[in-house]
């Protein structure tokens, strides 16, 4: 097949029915098939589109994508990644200047409603969130189904799932009033079931939130206090949690964002799309990366051993990886990664763990990767999640609740993205296509004939 595009202007998405392009892709086939004429459009920045809707019914063929990699399953108006340019924008917004210049919550409004918010709209969108922290009581005894060393994303699936059964009153996703209720209900409760789901492991009483604190300070206690003290919010660290939950809030089409909008083309309920979008989250080559880091660290052992394990990363032959260094999706260097490398030495500062062998290791590391030419060639610079699970190993947050986190901070991001998608008169239940190779169609031989 051959690919001929016109020369004429694609138009843009923004404002306009996708119905119409004053750009087209000619199809021709090599196999003697009519050509077919597809639309061009062109989004506000990024690559063009090539409209295949109609290939199947015109010529009874698919294309084939695994992956969905060169497949645009949907137009969306939330976050944008430029790999080649290490660009990440929220809603037009660089990630840089919002790490540094809003809270969580300021994003997760952005994020929701396409525009920061004023002070009145901040205060309102704070009381709100704020006030619908506390889970239902009868949610312990779910917890207590759990085996004490079970997964923490074990739980939060069965949990976050579990929130439909309560809120029977913002279910019908075809009301904007439930969909925003559920919204912030996910957004206020999962910092709670994330800290239940901790203290349950660890054999301590839950700890209920409480209005007077930050987002992220409510968070913190709820994790790290207990009975017997009072627990001191440290600013510095609760700021690190912040700008990590920021920095992971949305991240464009993903694996687990895909999962959630596929989930939704169903009809199923927000709950359930977000635990979906959770269970795929725990996959390892998704949510688990910053796990692997910390866990690579934990294998070298010693600075003195970085050494043969940098030879042995270069080695093709080794199997062994270098992991928390590079991504999939940016070529150049991951914009995130410079806002968290500054909070992971703010962290390490404030708590005088520079001494420490394994954060000591950590920065070694980080050393000879940004200044060996092997590394530097092939662009395999610190991403997020190394400095990331340096930062939540440092504020004592353990390996198995890493993506726990990670599933607080990406739920508003999927909110948002179900939300466009409920929204969008053009959505369709998913149905992706295949390239059949098994057996033709055969008959079912006697007993006797089967060898």
């Amino acid at each position: 097949m051959r690919f001929f595009l016109q020369s004429t202007h694609p138009s843009s998405l923004e404002g306009r029915d996708m119905t119409n392009s004053e750009s087209k892709a000619t199809l021709s086939f090599s196999d003697g098939s009519p050509s077919l004429d597809m639309p061009i459009y062109k989004g506000t920045i990024g690559p063009d589109v090539i409209d295949i809707r109609k290939l199947y019914g015109a010529t009874g063929k698919f294309t084939y994508d695994p992956g969905f990699m060169s497949t645009a399953a949907c137009n969306s108006s939330i976050t944008y990644i430029d790999g080649d340019k290490g660009e990440l924008l929220y809603r037009g917004y660089p990630i840089e200047q919002l790490a540094v210049n809003c809270d969580f919550l300021e994003t997760c409004y952005l994020l929701m409603n396409g525009e920061l918010p004023n002070a009145e709209q901040k205060k309102k969108f704070v009381t709100t969130v704020t006030n619908h922290t506390m889970v239902h009581e009868q949610m312990q005894f779910f917890f207590r189904g759990f085996r004490r060393d079970a997964h923490p994303m074990s739980v939060l699936v069965g949990t976050v799932g579990a929130l439909s059964s309560f809120y029977h009153d913002s279910l019908d996703i075809n009301d904007p009033h439930h969909r925003e209720v559920s919204a912030i209900r996910l957004i206020a409760k999962l910092p709670t079931l994330v800290a239940m789901a901790y203290k349950y492991s660890v054999g301590q009483p839950f700890v209920y939130p409480r209005n007077d604190l930050s987002y992220s300070a409510n968070f913190m206690r709820m994790m790290f206090s207990n009975p017997c003290e009072e627990y001191k919010v440290n600013d510095v660290l609760v700021r690190a949690l912040d700008r990590i939950l920021i920095l992971h809030a949305d991240h464009e089409q993903n694996a687990s964002t895909s999962t959630v909008r596929l989930a939704g083309s169903s009809g199923a309920n927000p709950f359930a799309c977000i635990a979906a979008g959770i269970a795929c989250l725990w996959g390892p080559a998704h949510g688990g990366a910053n796990e692997a880091a910390l866990t690579m660290l934990r294998e070298i052992g010693s600075v003195d051993k970085i050494g043969e394990f940098v030879k042995q990363v270069k080695d093709k032959n080794s199997g062994v990886k270098l992991m928390g260094f590079g991504h999939r999706v940016y070529k150049n260097y991951d914009p995130r990664a410079k806002l968290m490398r500054e909070t992971c030495h703010e962290v390490l500062n404030e708590l005088g763990l520079q001494d420490d062998p394994l954060f000591k290791l950590a920065m070694a590391l980080e050393k000879v990767a940004l200044e060996d030419e092997y590394f530097v060639s092939r662009k395999l610079y610190p991403n997020v999640d190394f400095y990331s699970g340096i930062v939540q190993s440092a504020l004592g947050i353990p390996v198995s609740l890493f993506t726990g986190i990670f599933a607080m901070a990406r739920t508003v991001g999927w909110i948002a993205q179900w939300n466009e998608m409920i929204s969008d008169p053009e959505q369709k239940i998913g149905r992706p296509r295949q390239l059949f190779v098994g057996s033709a169609k055969r008959d079912v031989p006697p007993m006797a004939q089967r060898g």
